[in-house]
Order: structure tokens, then C-alpha cells, then sequence
């Protein structure tokens, strides 16, 4: 990559940011002139910006020192987990820093374009209150804001798209709405601050504890230094853990390392889940919205995934293998009947609305035709990470492009020319998400990594005994959450076809967003202890926005009591006054016996 190393010095320690390297320096500045020097190196070429939408920045800003901004919470990332910490933080007065890369905040929901992916008790247990508070404003959104008709408008359980993925199928913007909604009054008394497209640079450290961290704006190239006494990773990628120096682990972990049954012989830290760039689409009969022949097209046409055990055939095509069996399977597609893939995750039915107001139904694409495969986005250099993530746009707009020009019709001709791109839906000019749908980051050394043998129901059948009528997860003292979905794997980089198997209804365990080192940081989206195999449970909205929130809150009873995320967790009082502040806030801490 051309330009200079972006760089921050402490301790006579310097931290490359996009290859997590120490680079000895020699420092003798006290930390307000570290801090003030600690702008002056900036790339020259821009990273990934031009990516996700934002315009590049090129060139360094010259000597002037970064501004310095306060709070008592710094969360840098602003998807589910991010929003969720800072909503937390900020209801019991905290003042908060909330940053994010994209111009949206909620991540998942809304950059990433994800309907939500829940467990089937979700409209009664199986969430924070806050999170349940969340689903009912996007009803009461639509209610207020969308010409519904008579029986939509009736019911309780409103399903905007009547998707098969989730009981509420919606439409990105609407999340965004909402969130912005819910953290309206703590921008407006400032105990919240959201910086949008703002990226994390570089980190300062001091022993065990972070003192600041860099962010710049993609809009302006002007940096930030941004320092609290607790900081929160949110990033999709756990971005912060090379910057701080904090221990993590990426991709598979060997057998002898977890125990896990399926765990692999020997350690693949670069085997990780395949990511996803999801688009927007609805379907005119009469029209003909055929997009030009991706660049890429004919590699992707002809491409059959490398994977074991194998893939049914070409990826292009409405075969792929289900993910329990591995068998070739075909959901089917009529977009004119809403019927196969494109119900799967529709996000509006025009049933529900009266008629005229939309034109189509839409869906959002997010299926296993265009998962990429071919690379990884964690821990490998920029130009590497751009290359991965521009095929993967290129493979998502070859699908579409299939799905138009060669895709089987039910009466027998070929492509769906009706199928329509819809930027506005996702907010971008070419109709791709902000940000690419990413299942795997970087996962910190925690004081307790969750196992296969925690949540696992084969797995606990063979540790107790019991039959899968009467086994469950097993129970954490230090609960902070709960959360359900099935160990859910897709095909990864590494060549792994999917990994899908049952999981019990489970706890979040604080252990599991403890460092084993540093301090004051802590995790609040895919970087918790999990194992490759347990972060397939761990990772989907609910429990991103239980994680959250549970640190949000954990972040605010530690600046009531002056104490320290680890003294919380190892203090049996300190941890027994925690939980009844969760309790008291609407945080489960166990499933119902029932």
C-alpha cells in the first residue's frame, strides 16, 4: 500500500493498524504531547473508504495536532451491540462517544442490510426489554407512517414483509429511523455523541489499560483523539483488538485447545465464515430492469465452490447444499408469486399495504448463492481486503444478473428481466449494501471462552446424560443475557461447506467479555469469547443487542462504583449488585424452566 505507516507511539511502542505488528520506536514526550503528535502521520492513499460509499481522502493534513474529545464511554462502532451499549450507558447518565464508519448506524440491521435472524419465542422471552422495545417501534413505525390496510393495521404481530426468516421482515430504513429515534433524547441533552463515518486509526496504551484511541473522519481526513476511562469495541471486525494490542484468535482453534467435538485436529486461524454483500431487489412483471453484464460474470457463472463436503454444482444456480443435510437442495424462486428464496427475506409484502403503494414486493438478497468464499477480510492487508470485498460485489451483482437473464422459469423459459435493483432501499447509487454482511471477527482471549460443550445439545446429551428432552445449556453464575439460535456456519474460506447443528437455549456469561489482559475494554458485537464454531449462535441480532447492552450497562456500574469490569466479574458482590441492576433494566439472566 503506498503512503507512510500510520502510527501512534507509546512505551517506546508503535502500532501498525492494518497488520497488527509492534514497530519499536523511541518516545521520551509526555502523554499530551504524544497525543498531540499523534496526528501527524497519515496515510496518503485512502484505505477502504471508497468501498463503502464514502468519498476517498488522499494526502495527510499536514502538522496540525488532533483534537482531543472526553467522555466516560468511548464505543467505536455503531451497529446493534454499539447503539445498545450507548443507549445503556447514556439512561443512567452517562456521557458517551458513539462512532461509526458508515452514515448508518445499526450495522446488521441497516449498512449491512439484514433482516433480523431471531429465536421462535422472540415476541414473548428470549430478549432485553429494550430489544422487544426495539421491534415495537418499527410496528408502531410503519403504523404511523405507512398507508396499511385495515387487517394489517390490526394486527399486534405486524410482519411488514411476512419474510420466512423472521416474524418482522423490514425495511433497513425503518431500523435506522428507529434507532435514531431511540437515542434522539441523549443526543439532544449530549450525554450521546454520534461522529458518523469516523474510523479507528490507532490506539494509545499504558500497561494493561488503553489510554485514547485515534479515529478520522472519511469525509474530511481530520483525526480525533478520543479518551475515556472504559472503551467499547463494536466494530464488525473487532478492530480495535490489534490496535490496543489486546489478545484475540481468528478462524478455527484446534481441538486440543476448546475440546470441542467438532472442532478441527489442528488450529486454521484463517478458516473463517464466508461474508456476504446483500442488495435490494422487488419484481415488475411488465418491465425489463436488466442490469449490464458484471465485469466478472463469466468467472462467477462458471464458479464451483472448493468445499468439503462438496457443493452441488455451479454456485449460480437455485441448487445449493442445505445447510443440515449437505444434500442439493432447491428452495425454488417466482418473484411473480413471492414463493422460494424470494419470500426468504422479503421485507415487504404489498398485502399489507393498501393498494398502490408499492409496485412490487421487495426482498432483500442475502442467500447462500452470494456468500464469497474466497478470502477473508480480517487481518490482511489493505489492498487484499478491498480485492475481496469488490468480488463480492461483483458476485452479488452476478447473481442478480443471473436471476434476470438465465435463471428457470416455472413455465419454462428463462430469467426474471422484472427483477428491479433497489438502491434506495439499501441507500447507496449502485444498490449494494454500505457494508458487507460479516459473521466472523476477531474473538478476544477472555477470562472464559463458551464451548461446543456449553451450548451444544449434542454435546451436553454426551457430557450429562440426558436425553435432548431434558438436557440444557449449561448455567453461568455470572449470566449477563440469554440468547438462542442454532450452531450456524456458512461455507468459510477455508473450504468448510456448511456447519449447522442444534444449540440449547443459553446464557451470556460476563467471563466471556473480560479480556484476559487489558482492562478497560470490552467487547459488544462478534468479538466475544466464543470459538469458531459457538460464535455460529452467538452472533445474530438479539443477542449482538443483549451483548450490548449488557456492556453498556456493566460501563455505567462500573463508573457509579469505581471499580473495574474484572473486579465486577471476580467480586461475588460487586457481581450480585450487577445482575439486579440488569434485572432491574429489563436483562434476562435465564430462560424460563418451562
Amino acid at each position: 500500500m503506498s503512503g507512510r505507516l500510520v502510527v501512534w507511539c507509546v512505551d517506546d511502542l508503535a502500532w501498525d493498524r492494518k497488520h497488527g505488528e509492534p514497530v519499536t520506536m523511541r518516545s521520551t514526550h509526555s502523554r499530551r504531547t504524544f497525543l498531540q503528535r499523534a496526528g501527524l502521520l497519515l496515510p496518503v492513499s485512502p484505505v477502504v473508504s471508497s468501498l463503502m460509499g464514502a468519498p476517498a481522502t488522499a494526502g495527510s493534513i499536514g502538522s496540525l495536532p488532533p483534537k482531543e474529545l472526553a467522555a466516560e464511554v468511548v464505543v467505536i462502532g455503531g451497529g446493534l451491540g454499539g447503539c445498545a451499549a450507548a443507549l445503556a450507558a447514556a439512561r443512567h447518565g452517562r456521557r458517551v462517544i458513539l462512532t461509526e464508519e458508515t452514515d448508518w448506524i445499526g450495522g446488521q440491521l441497516t449498512s449491512q442490510a439484514v433482516p433480523p435472524d431471531e429465536n421462535r419465542w422472540i415476541e414473548t422471552i428470549g430478549a432485553t426489554r429494550r430489544y422487544r422495545e426495539f421491534r415495537q417501534r418499527v410496528r408502531d413505525y410503519y403504523g404511523r407512517n405507512f398507508p396499511l390496510t385495515e387487517a394489517a393495521r390490526a394486527n399486534q404481530l405486524l410482519n411488514p414483509g411476512n419474510g420466512g426468516v423472521s416474524r418482522l421482515c423490514h425495511e433497513p430504513r425503518v431500523a435506522l429511523a428507529v434507532l435514531v429515534e431511540m437515542l434522539a433524547p441523549h443526543v439532544a441533552s449530549q450525554r450521546v455523541q454520534i461522529l458518523l463515518r469516523h474510523e479507528a486509526i490507532a490506539a494509545a496504551t499504558k500497561g494493561d489499560r488503553v489510554e485514547a484511541v485515534q479515529v478520522r473522519s472519511r469525509e474530511s481526513g481530520q483525526t480525533l483523539a478520543l479518551r475515556a476511562p472504559l472503551f467499547v469495541d463494536a466494530t464488525e471486525l473487532g478492530d480495535l483488538l490489534p490496535l490496543t494490542r489486546t489478545e484475540y484468535v481468528t478462524g478455527a482453534e484446534a481441538q486440543r485447545e476448546t475440546g470441542e467435538p467438532r472442532a478441527p485436529a489442528v488450529a486454521q486461524p484463517l478458516n473463517q465464515q464466508s461474508f456476504t454483500c446483500c442488495f435490494a431487489m422487488d419484481y415488475l412483471a411488465e418491465g425489463d430492469f436488466t442490469i449490464d453484464r458484471p465485469r466478472e460474470y463469466d468467472f462467477w457463472r462458471n464458479h464451483v465452490p472448493p468445499l468439503t463436503p462438496a457443493w452441488p454444482g455451479r454456485l449460480l444456480s437455485l441448487y445449493y447444499s442445505q445447510p443440515k443435510t449437505l444434500q442439493p437442495h432447491n428452495m425454488g424462486f417466482d418473484p411473480a408469486k413471492g414463493t422460494g428464496l424470494f419470500r426468504y427475506r422479503r421485507i415487504i409484502d404489498r398485502t399489507n399495504f393498501v393498494a398502490g403503494a408499492y409496485a412490487g414486493d421487495i426482498t432483500l438478497v442475502n442467500w447462500p448463492q452470494n456468500d464469497y468464499m474466497l478470502g477473508n477480510l480480517v487481518d490482511v492487508p489493505a489492498e487484499e481486503f478491498t480485492r475481496h470485498v469488490e468480488r463480492a460485489r461483483q458476485l452479488s451483482l452476478s447473481w442478480l444478473y443471473w436471476l434476470q437473464t438465465e435463471c428457470p422459469r416455472p413455465d419454462g423459459g428463462v430469467g426474471w428481466k422484472g427483477l428491479r435493483l433497489r438502491p434506495d432501499i439499501v441507500g447507496t447509487e449502485d444498490g449494494l449494501a454500505k457494508y458487507p454482511y460479516v459473521r466472523e471477527s476477531r474473538r478476544i482471549k477472555a477470562e472464559l471462552t463458551i464451548t461446543e460443550w456449553h451450548v451444544g445439545t449434542e454435546a451436553r446429551m454426551m457430557r450429562t446424560g440426558l436425553s435432548a428432552s431434558e438436557v440444557t445449556a449449561e448455567e453461568f453464575a455470572d449470566s449477563v443475557g440469554i440468547g438462542h439460535y442454532n450452531i450456524d456456519l456458512h461455507p468459510s474460506s477455508g473450504g468448510d461447506n456448511y456447519i449447522d447443528f442444534a444449540a440449547l437455549p443459553f446464557q451470556i456469561p460476563l467471563r466471556a467479555l473480560i479480556p484476559q489482559r487489558i482492562d478497560n475494554l470490552l467487547p459488544a458485537c462478534k468479538n466475544i469469547g466464543t470459538t469458531h464454531l459457538t460464535n455460529g449462535c452467538y452472533r445474530l441480532h438479539p443477542v449482538e443487542w443483549n451483548i450490548g447492552e449488557a456492556v453498556g450497562e456493566l460501563a455505567a456500574f462500573c463508573a457509579a462504583r469505581r471499580e473495574s469490569p474484572r473486579a465486577v466479574s471476580q467480586t461475588p458482590r460487586l457481581l450480585a449488585d450487577f445482575q439486579r441492576q440488569l434485572i432491574a433494566q429489563g436483562v434476562p439472566l435465564a430462560w424460563p424452566k418451562s
